[in-house]
């Protein structure tokens, strides 16, 4: 299961996130929607199983919305269009003591660049939704060293996905709204004590999934 962090001045400051705002809109992503849940979030029009998301940058919450709304908001200040890059890291380099300087608790969960704060954050999936963890940017900085490919990661809309649950493990970009789609989905199969097979399997899915996507023309 999942550990908190605890707030004790460690190199990262852990928060719960509420589940509600960390993967709004998302249910769809994780299973299938009804009618009801088909609506944009912005105007509340219908919009198709396939659509546009945005980012909100000051409350880092994906937005579902209709065609109309991302071309009209997506200048907005407080939102942001989703990247669309998908990059499978076959060589990325994270050593063991590395990542444990990072001292997060689990081996899933996704870093990224934050204009509104200025600094890198990180997030694990949890059943209860998302914990944020704020990063000393020093362990980054190395990391980055070690990857290059890291220093065109895009702010907000970009994110390194890591598992280091499977064996060996893997590391991609993808866009944040994908990001948070690994949220959804660990709430949504979430079983008992531990998680369960089919939380396992979904895992090893979505991961699949980011593969297949990177190698699309």
């Amino acid at each position: 299961m999942f550990p908190k962090i605890e707030g004790n001045g460690s190199p990262i400051r852990g928060k719960t996130v509420s589940p509600g705002a960390m993967v709004s809109g998302l249910r769809q992503l994780v299973r299938p929607a009804t009618k009801a849940d088909e609506i944009c979030d912005l105007c509340e029009l219908p919009i198709p199983p396939k659509h546009r998301h945005l980012l909100h940058l000051e409350e880092r919450r994906i937005v579902c919305v209709c065609a109309t709304c991302w071309a009209i908001r997506s200048g907005d200040a407080e939102y942001r269009p989703t990247g669309n890059r998908t990059a499978w890291l076959e060589d990325f380099n994270l050593p063991g003591d590395l990542w444990a300087s990072f001292q997060v608790p689990i081996g899933l969960c996704f870093f990224f660049n934050s204009g509104s704060v200025n600094s890198v954050i990180g997030m694990y999936p949890s059943p209860a939704g998302a914990t944020e963890c704020e990063l000393y940017l020093e362990a980054w900085e190395e990391l980055k060293e070690l990857n290059p490919i890291l220093e065109d990661l895009e702010t907000d809309i970009e994110a390194l996905m890591i598992n280091r649950l499977s064996d060996p493990p893997q590391y991609a970009i993808a866009p944040t709204d994908r990001a948070y789609e690994l949220v959804g989905i660990v709430k949504a199969k979430w079983e008992g004590i531990s998680g369960g097979a089919e939380l396992k399997k979904a895992v090893e899915a979505y991961f699949d999934d980011l593969r297949l996507a990177s190698k699309v023309p």
